[in-house]
């Protein structure tokens, strides 16, 4: 998500940030800035008020494909001017859009489906506006990763989308190795005729986890299947590859188990000869996954000789 902030200059001085856009009254005309519009990614509903309201007003959308956005405009009964801007054309269309916004327009940034910035290259354009000292919001509304983790049924506290996994399989493979260790669940989008092989490889690469499958959210033909690696794997090797979007979702590595009050100990003693007592306490803490103030309270022991 992007913020109206400003970047500080080179003598340090403390950043400053531009007034936040507001909503104004219909037939108002809106702030200029660049608004960063959520859209549907499946049902033409889930386009929010506020959304609609703003893309009747702004003076320009620009979309990656102005066909797909034409569409849901028509849907909604909006028109408005589009511009294209994708990954083939961004570097030429960039500063014509940061001029715009210089000269003090309202544009409105869509992707073709979901939240922008999320796997396109809407990012540099952000970047570059906020580095340019212009206004910059975003409009929150329908994301496919997050959809996906809420329907998994897996831990949502921390989680991790990394976009989509390299093609070919070794490069595949070393980057869920990367992935194995973070304590999150995982999100990742994938193709239909990659799927079952990409599901094969996070089994043998992160071990059998809880995992779900989850395609064509809020569409007609929406599913969501949930399983371990092995079982999802093992169901789409032998099904037909699926068809439309799919994002698949992996529960976090199981917890260490704790280690003996010996081992514990080892570990203190080591760490209190080359750190302070917090911070040998928190290092031990991280390592372990004990809880910090059972930590504390053994290392404390250990430093006083109860043993």
């Amino acid at each position: 998500m992007s913020q109206a902030a400003a970047n500080s200059s080179s003598r340090g001085r403390a950043p400053s940030a531009k007034p936040r856009l507001r909503n104004k009254p219909a037939g108002e005309k809106i702030d200029p800035g660049l608004y960063i519009v959520a859209t549907p990614i499946g049902h033409s509903q889930d386009l929010t008020l506020r959304a609609r309201d703003l893309l009747s007003r702004v003076d320009t959308v620009i979309c990656e494909d102005t066909r797909v956005t034409a569409k849901l405009l028509a849907m909604h009964g909006l028109r408005a001017p589009l511009l294209a801007y994708h990954e083939h054309n961004a570097e030429r269309v960039r500063p014509v859009l940061l001029e715009r916004l210089a000269r003090g327009e309202a544009l409105a940034l869509v992707s073709d489906a979901g939240t922008p910035l999320v796997s396109d290259p809407g990012f540099k354009l952000v970047r570059e506006a906020i580095a340019a000292n212009l206004p910059v919001t975003a409009l929150p509304g329908a994301s496919a990763p997050l959809a996906a983790l809420v329907l998994s049924g897996l831990p949502s506290d921390r989680f991790l989308f990394t976009g989509f996994l390299p093609t070919k399989e070794a490069a595949r493979r070393a980057a869920l190795a990367e992935l194995g260790p973070v304590p999150a669940s995982l999100i990742w989008f994938e193709t239909g005729p990659r799927l079952a092989r990409s599901l094969a490889d996070a089994r043998d690469i992160l071990g059998d986890r809880p995992a779900a499958v989850a395609r064509e959210l809020t569409k007609l033909h929406e599913e969501v299947r949930r399983g371990t690696l092995g079982e999802l794997a093992a169901f789409y090797g032998t099904a037909a590859a699926p068809k439309g979007e799919i994002a698949v979702v992996v529960g976090p590595p199981a917890p260490k188990p704790a280690p003996a009050e010996n081992e514990l100990d080892e570990r203190l003693r080591y760490a209190l000869s080359r750190a302070s007592l917090s911070e040998a306490v928190a290092r031990i803490a991280a390592v372990t996954g004990l809880p910090r103030r059972q930590v504390y309270a053994r290392a404390l022991a250990l430093k006083g000789g109860d043993k």
